[in-house]
């Protein structure tokens, strides 16, 4: 019998936004020229905490899948997806537009840009990000785009078929870069990489499969996808590891720690999913998992934007521990403040007004 909440998730979500807040703190912010403030103490072990960002999109795979399969109907899915995402980035999106001209009475931020923003698609508009960690979120949006497809034509249930066949076509396109010359045309291999979220499908397909182990248990059809999709993350951290040299030339990066890391990431998913994680899975995070979305959206311009600011008037160790615990009390209060007040009320007036739109069942 399966758990009704899985408990570390929440804490595994609040690890990884504090990983991308001290890789942008610590690391990203000066080795890039966006902070003036350089931490030297934390900088090679936070140079890794972009990871997060592949920790957030296994979660992702395994909770929206978790989702849709519950709810099993196209409107309730995206009910829940618009929910849980736009009163938070509304809200964080506003606060760093008006510190972005506040602290920096910054003339090249526009009220067009914020308006484009709000949308969560201003990559699709080709208009500046006002923060850098909304690139993940069109990344996000794609994934639910791929499950709202399951539930459009009732195929949610069969999942495991659709994760098969998404990892096959993902290790043929990796295969296929590796013989350049034998490539399809430049434009339509963009398309097709673009269309299966190549550079990250195998943390999603990862997540979801563990979701599916937790349900279903772990069969070995099961485990080999698991292990197909570890193959392909080890493969492309490869890659990931070279662009990182080839843009700073002073990295420090360790081909060896990123392959330790991701392989720790899904050693520990499939712990959960086994129900292995003793007497951790009895303890509960909600708070922690609901902060790290609104912190995960806050942190990095506001912070520049702080250290830029202050430094070096104000010691780095001040700014840097006490704009930490700024952004963890920012993301507190946009949660209690905006998603606990208004996300109920927000889903009771969109099913209220899609009631009336029909919405596919999924086969079982």
């Amino acid at each position: 019998m399966t758990r009704a909440r899985v408990n570390e998730i929440d804490l595994l979500r609040f690890l990884a936004a504090l990983a991308v807040v001290f890789f942008h703190y610590a690391y990203r912010g000066p080795a890039g020229g966006f902070s003036a403030m350089p931490y030297p103490l934390l900088a090679p072990v936070a140079e890794y905490g972009f990871l997060g960002v592949e920790l957030f999109f296994m979660i992702s795979g395994f909770v929206v899948l978790m989702t849709a399969a519950a709810s099993a109907r196209l409107r309730d899915f995206c009910i829940s997806r618009v929910v849980r995402l736009y009163p938070a980035f509304w809200t964080c999106c506003t606060i760093t537009f008006l510190a972005s001209i506040a602290l920096a009475a910054r003339r090249d931020v526009t009220f067009v840009q914020y308006a484009v923003n709000m949308t969560m698609v201003a990559d699709l508009f080709r208009v500046p990000l006002l923060e850098g960690a909304y690139w993940s979120l069109l990344v996000e949006i794609r994934f639910y785009a791929l499950v709202a497809a399951l539930l459009v034509i009732g195929q949610i249930h069969q999942a495991q078929r659709y994760l098969v066949m998404w990892l096959l076509a993902c290790i043929a396109l990796a295969l296929l870069s590796l013989f350049p010359d034998a490539s399809a045309p430049a434009g339509a291999l963009h398309v097709v990489r673009t269309l299966l979220i190549f550079d990250y499908a195998a943390y999603f397909i990862a997540g979801a499969t563990c979701f599916l182990i937790w349900k279903k248990g772990a069969a070995m059809s099961r485990l080999t996808v698991l292990a197909g999709a570890w193959g392909l993350a080890l493969f492309q951290s490869g890659v990931i590891v070279r662009k990182v040299r080839a843009e700073n030339a002073m990295s420090t990066l360790n081909a060896g720690i990123v392959i330790g890391i991701l392989t720790l990431f899904f050693v520990v998913m499939l712990l959960i999913a086994l129900g292995r994680t003793g007497s951790l899975a009895r303890y509960r995070w909600p708070l922690a998992g609901a902060i790290s979305y609104p912190l995960y959206l806050l942190h990095q311009n506001i912070g520049y934007l702080v250290f830029n600011r202050f430094y070096p008037t104000v010691s780095a160790h001040l700014l840097f521990w006490g704009m930490i615990a700024a952004v963890l009390g920012a993301a507190y209060g946009v949660h209690v403040l905006v998603e606990r007040r208004f996300a109920s009320r927000m889903k009771t007036c969109l099913t209220g007004a899609l009631m009336g739109f029909p919405t596919p069942a999924a086969k079982k």
